[in-house]
């Protein structure tokens, strides 16, 4: 017994002679049909440098699909820059474009009634957003990201996004000091290399089980991530026949991305200090699922989950040292060891996490020497490079120091409370997040006077001109999903 493919409604029977002509010209061969309709949903755009460099990539997957004997087509999402939309009304638009995202997958997907899809995602509102359709469309799907850029590098320091940002806004720093720092701190291709909201999102899906090991960690620039494209597309064929030919449902997205597979997400997401926009996108991707998990849940998770691994801004590392450190799977598996994760959840791969994390965890012996060889992948820190896979720079050896190394034991965790929280009061009766990895402990507990603003622009403008003073607190009002609209993120202010 098989399961029909999707797209045997417009390749086969009579009344579809016109449809196979069109499918025909779209360069699918005699042999293609009958096999599986593959999308290779991509999101290359020149305005976004987590994207910049996945323009040949879909193509070159498409072309190993049709080596596999499938047909595979391409098509685009948009993109947006939350980093160059920042600090103006662009950022109105951020948000809302994740519905968009969302939708605009699901439409092509449908109409064109394709069997499966492999994501090409990155930044910050494209991963979530094609993971909502994914859990709406429920066909085999798996995600590669673009990953992550490398730090910029001026001498023996490291600089990244929002270092430009803060010396940008800080009086005392020259316009000499902001000129060598804004030309480093971005310097290759990929999302920008601390812990903010792509790469917790593109870590995450690890989590979930809809990414292989390395998606959120290994530099854009390096030669291993290519072989990640590669991989991802052998796997996705080999998940289209086991649904279609097999019946195998532990290959469909709600059916890996479980409740229990959100709650590892979010166990993950506390444990490194993830971005607070996680919550935002996580409880958006799991009503998409029809999975029961809220903000209870989070706030249960935040109060035992400790945090093991600070990256920037929270900390000198950035997602390159995660990676050298054995990047998500090995906060995994230190959480897994204290039993705080559930290892039997299944994955994209058709194993259980226990199965991955044994194969995958540099801490044990019983890991594959080709894992050891992808986490140490390293930057090449030779300037400007907007290729993907470009270079094949290996670091010495592995981070492998779980009392003061970048990925921490529970045991010598940098904190026994995660890295997010969850807090109620009367300026926030159903809950707010707050990321506790990047605030000082000497204001865990904090009284001071109230500075409330309409706008943004008005909350920067006496924070430069010195209304605002140290022991203030800034409140900007409006600034919601429907006040804004579009709950813009504010990194100027803070």
């Amino acid at each position: 017994m098989t399961i029909p493919l999707r797209s045997d409604t417009t390749t086969k029977g009579r009344k579809m002679a016109g449809a196979r002509s069109l499918w025909r010209a779209n360069g699918m061969t005699e042999e293609q049909f009958g096999k599986p309709v593959i999308a290779i949903v991509n999101s290359f755009t020149q305005f976004v440098p987590g994207h910049v460099h996945l323009h040949e990539i879909g193509q070159k997957i498409k072309k190993q699909i049709a080596e596999l004997g499938c047909f595979a087509a391409e098509f685009n999402t948009i993109a947006i820059d939350d980093g160059i939309a920042m600090g103006h009304a662009g950022m109105l638009y951020s948000l809302p474009s994740r519905e968009l995202i969302a939708d605009s997958v699901e439409y092509m997907c449908n109409a064109h009634t394709v069997d499966a899809m492999i994501c090409i995602s990155n930044c910050d509102k494209i991963t979530p957003g094609m993971l909502m359709a994914a859990m709406r469309l429920n066909i085999p799907t798996i995600f590669v990201s673009g990953g992550p850029m490398e730090a910029g590098v001026d001498g023996d320091k490291r600089y990244d996004l929002v270092d430009a940002m803060v010396m940008g806004a800080d009086r005392e720093v020259s316009d000499a000091d902001v000129a060598v720092v804004e030309r480093c701190a971005c310097p290759t291709c990929g999302s920008c290399s601390g812990m903010f909201t792509a790469n917790s999102m593109n870590s995450l899906n690890e989590a979930l089980g809809l990414a292989l090991p390395g998606n959120g960690t290994i530099v854009a620039t390096h030669s291993n991530r290519v072989q990640l494209f590669e991989r991802a597309a052998k796997r996705i064929v080999a998940m289209a026949d086991a649904w279609y030919k097999n019946e195998d449902a532990s290959v469909l997205p709600r059916n890996i991305a479980t409740r229990a597979a959100f709650i590892n997400a979010m166990t993950l997401d506390i444990a490194m200090g993830g971005s607070t926009n996680t919550v935002l996108h996580l409880l958006a991707i799991a009503n998409s699922a029809d999975v029961r998990f809220t903000m209870q849940d989070i706030d249960a998770l935040s109060r035992k989950i400790p945090n093991l691994c600070k990256v920037a801004p929270s900390s000198h590392y950035h997602m390159e040292d995660v990676n050298r450190a054995g990047g998500i799977m090995a906060i995994l598996a230190e959480l897994n060891r204290s039993g705080m994760i559930d290892g039997n959840v299944s994955r994209v791969e058709g194993k259980t996490l226990n199965e991955i994390l044994a194969q995958w965890d540099i801490a044990e012996e019983s890991c594959d020497e080709n894992a050891r060889i992808l986490y140490l992948s390293a930057p090449a820190q030779s300037g400007r490079n907007l290729t993907m896979g470009s270079q094949d720079t290996l670091y010495k050896k592995a981070d492998l120091d779980r009392e003061q190394g970048c990925i921490r034991s529970v045991e010598h965790a940098y904190s026994k409370d995660g890295g997010l929280a969850i807090l109620y009061g009367n300026i926030a009766e159903s809950g707010c997040i707050v990321k506790t990895a990047g605030v000082d402990p000497s204001v865990f507990q904090f009284q001071g006077t109230a500075r409330v603003y309409s706008s943004q622009e008005a909350a920067c403008e006496a924070i430069l001109d010195g209304t605002v003073k140290s022991g203030d607190v800034v409140i900007i009002c409006y600034e919601g999903p429907k006040g804004g609209p579009g709950m813009q993120e504010m990194l100027y202010p803070t």
